[in-house]
């Protein structure tokens, strides 16, 4: 049970963890059967003599912590090879649990507004003057989480992502209707709250519902889907509340979306060789990776995943969900090879190439949508979301069975994607 906490609190990979389990009853001798719903896993266990059963609740709430998911891991694996004691491993699981998060505030503010205006540029194509708005808007989001809605009432907690992201809209919609056409809506309202897209919890529930775990993926796709079109009317209820004051704009507004698909960034395209593992570190300091060797391993495999995609999107048109299927098997193949060749962690070495894809294949698939506030249908950016998901499901788990095709079966249950 307290292997499962660990699990829940350090952002394990959700559709790994009753196998987790499973095998770590089976190593300790132990009759168990666990279900795992989002946040929650129950446990049943059995007594052979009694023919009784006794259940238990483990359930715990956290964010991914890639330094944590890593030293689970290790102990995970030191405790089914019989290298440690069970006594020691669930005192080792204890310590971690009770330590605090590893960034402070003022660490995470930062890298908030650094990471939103790297990706302004490389994957919703913004300019140098975007990069500091689209940066600044997702400081005054993480602003707001820290300073407001964790220290208020549960009402602040369930609201203030949408007023934000309203907030947000508003001033790129004023920004982006100046005369001087310096300002682009779309790279900033996208990159500023591109940290609390849910491309990720997609991607989850997708790996959940391919392992045949229907109840947990389903709840955290339907989450996650409903998540996503409330953003969309933020950003929707923003820009309009703006063009209700400025009338000119409104009507100035189809020719700005016209300008705007044509216009080119003025990145040259040697810029990406610097700003994509920049991105590729911060993501990884964000989700709290220490620096060691494994950080550089994260770098590289971004960098690979990144020039995939580009390559792939190069010749594959209006296809996001085949361009991140080919980026996602280039993640996975490296990461699994790197987990069974040199005995490292597939999931946390694999992690910052998926965030990364999750950003870059959503910017070809929400433009095939009509983009983020799309006029036509808000369902359609749902859709275009789990579009992308899907193929990095199917290029990961693709990358796996080849990986493991050859050699040697595991002993302990895979800790990947």
């Amino acid at each position: 049970m307290t292997f499962a906490r660990a699990l829940l609190a350090f952002g394990a990979p959700s559709h790994r963890m009753e196998s987790q389990l499973l095998s770590a009853a089976r190593i300790l001798e132990v009759d168990a059967e666990f279900t795992h719903m989002p946040g929650l896993i129950m446990a049943s266990f059995g007594d052979e003599e009694t023919k009784t059963s006794q259940m238990h609740f483990a359930k715990c709430g956290g964010r991914l912590s890639l330094r944590s998911i890593h030293r689970l891991h290790s102990i995970y694996r030191a405790v089914v090879h019989d290298e440690i004691s069970v006594k020691k491993g669930t005192e080792e699981l204890d310590k971690m649990l009770a330590r605090g998060p590893m960034l402070g505030v003022p660490y995470r503010l930062l890298l908030s507004f650094l990471i939103a205006a790297l990706i302004c540029p490389i994957a919703f194509g913004g300019s140098f003057i975007d990069m500091f708005i689209a940066g600044g808007g997702s400081l005054f989001l993480t602003c707001i989480q820290t300073y407001v809605a964790s220290r208020r009432s549960v009402i602040y907690a369930n609201v203030y992502e949408i007023l934000s992201v309203i907030v947000i809209s508003f001033v790129a919609r004023g920004l982006s209707s100046i005369r001087s056409q310096i300002f682009c809506y779309a790279s900033i309202s996208s990159a500023a709250v591109v940290t609390i897209l849910p491309g990720f919890l997609i991607l989850t529930s997708s790996l959940d519902l391919a392992s045949k775990n229907i109840l947990c993926g389903s709840i955290k796709m339907v989450y996650a889907l409903i998540y996503t079109l409330f953003l969309g009317f933020g950003l929707q209820f923003g820009s309009d509340l703006f063009l209700l004051f400025d009338r000119s704009a409104r009507n100035e507004l189809d020719t700005l979306a016209a300008r705007a698909a044509a216009a080119i960034t003025t990145y040259p395209w040697w810029s990406q060789f610097i700003i994509v593992p920049i991105f590729s570190v911060l993501s990884s300091l964000n989700n709290e990776q220490p620096v060691n060797w494994d950080l550089l391993v994260m770098v590289v495999i971004s960098c690979a995943a990144y020039s995939a995609n580009k390559v792939a999107d190069h010749f594959i048109f209006n296809r996001s969900d085949v361009v991140s299927a080919i980026g996602a098997f280039v993640v996975g193949f490296l990461g699994n090879v790197y987990s069974r060749k040199m005995g490292g962690t597939a999931f946390t070495s694999m992690v910052t190439g998926v965030l990364f894809l999750v950003p870059s294949s959503l910017q070809s698939g929400l433009s095939e949508a009509g983009g983020i506030t799309a006029q036509n249908s808000a369902t359609q950016i749902g859709t275009a979301m789990v579009t992308v998901t899907i193929g990095i499901t199917v290029g990961l788990f693709i990358s796996q069975a080849l990986v493991y095709l050859f050699g040697n079966r595991k002993n302990a249950a895979m800790f990947s994607f």
